[in-house]
């Protein structure tokens, strides 16, 4: 099974309020997951990394073969693509954590960067984290907790 993804971290200031959003689909369209919440007081970059890291905890419950991650976040799709170093010290952490999840993966990773506007879902739902101050929560969709049989 191939997933496609799409995460976002929204910072309201930096730092400043945190929250995550991200949207799992099935590459034939149907929504499989979406997670949403608020992470705390944390940079833009952080929030971008935490997004990732539960798109990836929450992939590994799925049958799946092969990730695409989309992100507008240019510098950590760059960062986890090589091209950029990572300086930060709380981001190397993250970078490591990331790794470490693929590392063990059954999935073939790939992340790729989009433009905003293209990244519309995974924004309202990390602003909604923002916004409503809940805890991240996966919400599993029909199609994953009915044919994927996922709790």
């Amino acid at each position: 099974m191939m997933v496609l993804a799409h995460t976002d971290g929204a910072s309201r200031g930096n730092p400043g309020d945190s929250g995550i959003g991200v949207v799992l689909r099935s590459a034939d369209g149907q929504d499989l997951a979406s997670i949403s919440g608020y992470i705390g007081m944390t940079t833009n970059n952080q929030a971008e990394y935490r997004a990732l890291l539960e798109c990836l905890r929450a992939v590994e419950q799925l049958p799946c073969r092969h990730l695409t991650v989309h992100s507008d976040s240019e510098l950590m799709v760059r960062q986890l693509n090589g091209q950029y170093k990572v300086r930060d010290a709380q981001l190397k952490k993250s970078v490591q954590t990331v790794r470490e999840i693929l590392a063990r993966a059954p999935f073939r990773f790939e992340i790729r960067h989009v433009v905003r506007e293209e990244n519309a879902e995974a924004d309202a739902l990390a602003n909604e984290g923002i916004d409503l101050r809940r805890p991240v929560k996966v919400e599993w969709h029909d199609a994953a907790r009915l044919q994927l049989n996922v709790k």
